[in-house]
């Protein structure tokens, strides 16, 4: 039996299905039969197949320009083509990859530092496998680090760079550069900053200032060890010590010298003023010169070590904690009732209670040393990155207490940081590159201060104490009134669609 689609036309009667004679096709659905359109784009396709042929003669037509792209957007297969190296650079790179050439000495052989980092990154680049795309390499001053700030560079990573403030310290007000990728962060202590500037502003007292390098040496007794302590702690020989300590430099003062023993071994805690410098080289400089004295006296002494950590440098450390290291600092406001209602969203009794229990019962619990607070490394860190500071020093010039008590009849509220061991320096190191001493330009410390050699240093050290005071306050706040999870997901988690971008 024929079965047949039967093709609803206009209507069930359409003139189509009535017509007797003619067979009903699928094409005839189309607004044009599909036996039409065939011919159409067979004679389309015979038309463009002539035109080729004619145009492969000796003048064939131009073609118009593809539209120039964007300038915002660049030039994405510009951007994709690697940068042809010039043919010496491409042999030394094979030569570096081979191992016939080191890749420390490439500054050295090539005297030009950019062209070093761009080689050194290509042999890295081939030995490895991985591209380094998003590592920039250009747009970086690499003979500035050559031979103090970092060795065998690649490129340079960016981070971006808040300002926290006005942060009103000691009558001025201070604009504070902060570098971090934590969200939240740099606006938490913006807040800080506006609570302690609405209720009048806090104040800052530096109580020492002294770099500390402990050298070990062993002798062949413990008697002898203890003959050599006595020499060292006697006031009588103080000042023979310090002529032969200061030669190290004209703004090296030895303050002090405080020992310990270990049986036979002796270890010498020197501390001295560095002036604007945070100071580690010159310290170690003028233990060396001590030493090497000490030698007449006591040829018996053997010197295992420049450093027998208990200076002690980049760890957390009870002496640091309690004697200090680099710029010991208090500092302290007084928060008005009414701020503390309408700025941090809170109450007075609320915080000083969240602090007992929190900042100094909990961290006794758990055994802290020198974490009696609620987040004073991150603004020590992030001050630290922004203006050229050794990041890892924020071990030990991130110690300290924070205490909150109600005054004025327990009205208002008074908070106060307790920080004993800041170690900043405003010359040397980080702090002469571009970006670096553009926030320290910002907070007026640049280099150093040749009217009163080391009042730089020692005013940074304040401002990384007023901006922990900012961020303490600040974030105790927010815990008290149950708004950290809900600022960290609006400041801290991206609304962005990531798999758009990605794509």
């Amino acid at each position: 039996m024929e079965v047949r689609r039967k093709v609803q036309g206009a209507g069930s009667g359409s003139a189509a299905g009535r017509a007797g004679g003619a067979r009903v096709q699928a094409g005839d659905a189309l607004p044009l039969p599909i036996r039409h359109t065939n011919l159409i784009f067979s004679a389309l396709f015979a038309a463009s197949l002539a035109t080729t042929t004619s145009s492969s003669g000796p003048n064939p037509p131009t073609h118009a320009a593809p539209p120039a792209p964007c300038a915002l957007l660049g030039n994405p297969a510009a951007a994709a083509a690697p940068e042809k190296m010039p043919e010496e650079d491409e042999d030394i790179v094979a030569s570096v990859v081979a191992g016939k050439i080191p890749s420390y000495v490439l500054e050295t052989k090539l005297g030009d530092c950019r062209r070093a980092a761009g080689i050194r990154r290509e042999a890295v680049r081939r030995i490895t496998g991985r591209q380094i795309e998003g590592l920039p390499l250009d747009g970086f001053d690499y003979d500035s680090i050559l031979g103090q700030c970092c060795e065998l560079p690649v490129g340079y990573v960016q981070l971006p760079v808040g300002v926290a403030g006005p942060l009103l310290l000691d009558g001025h007000r201070f604009y504070v550069p902060m570098a971090t990728t934590e969200g939240c962060l740099v606006a938490s202590t913006n807040r800080g900053c506006k609570a302690i500037a609405e209720s009048g502003g806090a104040t800052s007292v530096v109580l020492k200032d002294g770099m500390t390098r402990a050298p070990v040496a062993r002798l062949p007794t413990a008697r002898r060890a203890a003959d050599l302590k006595a020499f060292l702690e006697d006031p009588a020989n103080f000042e023979t010590l310090s002529v032969v300590f200061n030669r190290s430099s004209r703004f090296a003062r030895l303050q002090g010298v405080q020992c310990a023993m270990a049986g036979r071994n002796l270890y010498m805690r020197f501390s001295c003023r560095t002036g604007d410098a945070m100071g580690m080289n010159m310290v170690s400089k003028g233990v060396q010169n001590v030493l090497d004295f000490l030698q007449d006296d006591f040829p018996d002494m053997d010197v295992i070590s420049i450093s027998g950590n208990f200076c002690s440098d980049k760890k957390p450390a009870a002496v640091n904690w309690i004697e200090g290291r680099g710029k010991s600092v208090v500092c302290e406001a007084v928060i008005k009732e009414e701020v503390v209602r309408k700025v941090l969203k809170t109450n007075v009794q609320a915080l000083v209670e969240l602090n007992t229990i929190k900042n100094l019962a909990g961290s006794a619990i758990a055994g802290a040393l020198g974490g009696f607070n609620a987040h004073a490394s991150n603004i020590v860190t992030a001050i630290f990155i922004a203006t050229g500071q050794d990041p890892a020093q924020n071990v030990e010039s991130s110690h300290c207490i924070t205490m909150l008590e109600p005054v004025n009849d327990g009205k208002d509220l008074h908070i106060s940081v307790t920080m004993p061991s800041i170690e900043v320096g405003t010359v040397g190191g980080g702090t002469q590159l571009a970006s670096q001493a553009a926030c320290l330009d910002l907070l007026g410390v640049k280099g150093a201060n040749r009217e009163s050699p080391g009042s730089n240093a020692r005013l940074l050290a304040t401002v990384v104490a007023g901006g922990v005071l900012a961020g303490e306050l600040s974030l105790l706040s927010a815990l008290a009134a149950g708004q950290l999870v809900k600022s960290h997901m609006k400041y801290n988690r991206s609304s962005k669609d990531m798999s758009k971008t990605t794509s």
